[in-house]
Parts: C-alpha cells; sequence; structure tokens
C-alpha cells in the first residue's frame, strides 16, 4: 500500500523509524526489535539508509524494509540518499526496491562527507524525488523538512521556497525532523499553509532517554529546547533511569499536544528501542 493513501483516513497516522545495525552489532537484534514493534502494529516502519549497516548503505536498508513489508505484514518505506550516488546506481536500487514488494521511499539528498566525493548528478532530493517519479514504478515518495529550517538553509523563507521546489517535484508527503518545542512545529505548519505546501506533514518525536543521545542528537539537529525540556533534563541528567522514563513522558506530552491540534501523523525515532516503543504508543493508541 502507497503510504500517502493512509493519510486520507481521516486518522492520525502513527509510524516507526529504526536504522540498520553497525557493523559491530549483531544483525539479531534489528529483527528481534522489529518484530516487537511489529506487534503494535504501526501505520508504517520506515528504514533508514545508513552505510554503517551490515553489508553496506543500500542491502542492509533493502533486506530490512523486505522482512518488515514481507515477513512482517507491515507497511515499510525505504530511505534513499542521492549525493554520492550516479542515476545509474539509484535506477538499480529502484529496480530492485520494486522487485522486493516495496513501494514507499523517503528521498533524501543525504549528508555531506568530506573524506566521499560527491556523483554530482544529484545535488538536492528535489532532483532524486523527480528522477524516482519519472521511472514510471509507481513508488510513494515522501520528502523530509525541518520545522526550524535546514541547517544549511539561510533562512527560513528560502528554506520553504526549496521546500516547496520538492512539493513540486512529486512528493506525496513529508515527515519532519526532530523537534522539542510544538509551537515552532505548528509556525512551520502555517508557513508550509502560507506557501501552499499542502501534502500531508508527519511530525518527528524523539524520546530523548539517555545523556549522550541527548547531546548528540542536539548537536546533529540544531532544535530549540524549551524550559521545560531543559528543566527536565537538567534535574535528571545523573540519574539515568529517571531520565528515560522523564524523556518517554515528555515525548507522550508532546503527541497528545500535537494530535489535539490535528497533526497528519507522528512519526516516532524509536532508536531501534521496542521498550520505548511500546510505552509511548500504548500511552497513546487510544488517541489515535
Amino acid at each position: 500500500m502507497k503510504i500517502s493513501e493512509l493519510f486520507n483516513k481521516g486518522k492520525t497516522v502513527f509510524s516507526f523509524e529504526v536504522f540498520p545495525p553497525k557493523k559491530d552489532s549483531p544483525v539479531e537484534t534489528i529483527y528481534s526489535a522489529l518484530a516487537e514493534m511489529a506487534e503494535l502494529n504501526p501505520a508504517f516502519i520506515s528504514i533508514t539508509y545508513s552505510a554503517g549497516g551490515t553489508g553496506g548503505a543500500k542491502e542492509s536498508t533493502i533486506e530490512l524494509a523486505s522482512y518488515v513489508k514481507n515477513k512482517l505484514g507491515i507497511e515499510t518505506c525505504a530511505h534513499l540518499t542521492c549525493l554520492n550516488s550516479t542515476a545509474a546506481d539509484v535506477r538499480a536500487i529502484l529496480k530492485d526496491l520494486n522487485g522486493h514488494n516495496i513501494e514507499n521511499i523517503l528521498a533524501l539528498r543525504g549528508d555531506k562527507n568530506p573524506d566521499v566525493p560527491a556523483a554530482d548528478e544529484f545535488h538536492y532530493a528535489s532532483d532524486l524525488v523527480r528522477f524516482i517519479n519519472v521511472q514510471g514504478l509507481g513508488f510513494c515518495v515522501s520528502g523530509a523538512c525541518c520545522p526550524e529550517g535546514h541547517p544549511e538553509s539561510p533562512d527560513i523563507i528560502g528554506d520553504v521556497r526549496n521546500l516547496k521546489k520538492k512539493v513540486d517535484a512529486g512528493v506525496d508527503f513529508l515527515t519532519s525532523q526532530m523537534f522539542f518545542d510544538n509551537t515552532k512545529f505548528y509556525e512551520f505548519r502555517e508557513r508550509l499553509r502560507l506557501a501552499d505546501i499542502a501534502v500531508p506533514v508527519s511530525a518527528g518525536i524523539m524520546p530523548v532517554t539517555n545523556k549522550r543521545q541527548f547531546e548528540r542528537m542536539i548537536m546533529l539537529s540544531g532544535a530549540s529546547l524549551p524550559a521545560k525540556f531543559t528543566q527536565t533534563f537538567s534535574r535528571f541528567e545523573d540519574r539515568p533511569e529517571a531520565l528515560a522514563d522523564a524523556g518517554i513522558a515528555y515525548a507522550i506530552d508532546q503527541i497528545i499536544d500535537l494530535i489535539s491540534n490535528g497533526v497528519d501523523g507522528i512519526h516516532l525515532y524509536t532508536m531501534n528501542k521496542p521498550a520505548v516503543a511500546r510505552k509511548i504508543t500504548e500511552s497513546v493508541r487510544s488517541l489515535l
């Protein structure tokens, strides 16, 4: 099923994201985690495109997406980056995805790496979106968005204009990067309305459950931290179990507020932790 069809049913689309395991991690752990998450019956599970995965980025993503779709019976969305790929590379991946009955792709540019030269065929995610759609394989294509603006964008207006180009290239729905201040998401949603961007937007929620994760995620995302969040973190940062509980509770509060304000979807960044996904899902299931 194309994920875009799920947004037409009048309910909040609740989904998970996982990533392929690192090379030094037992591959069995991710299959066990996915099986546990499937029991929670999310609308879909997306699989990131990670070069750190076993067997390489493409193989890991396709293998896990196929497992979710064809073995667990849960819809899936495979991430695909393009910065370091040629058109021939992408065409081969699309054929492989199609052969595994995978119908949904999150089209991304990918992070710039000074040690890995770009292929110089795809410069932006919008180029990839357009390329996927002209292949005629019938994929549902989603795109990423940043409620507080892309880190490389000079300003908010320019960021929205670039997002409009991506949507016009054929994006069916958007998934946001993590944020911790719902006000920022609502302001972003209003900017999209003013720019005539009418595709559904799923809000990306990251439950912060440990200090190291907090520090790394904030450094990478640049997300604003409201006083409620920083006060919670400061109070419990030296008490790991309490911090984990507080982080989950904060994410649940965010989700409840978002659903109350008519969000199209919630995309939970699970960090491959089934127990966290379960606690949050069971707390908000009646609202979906």
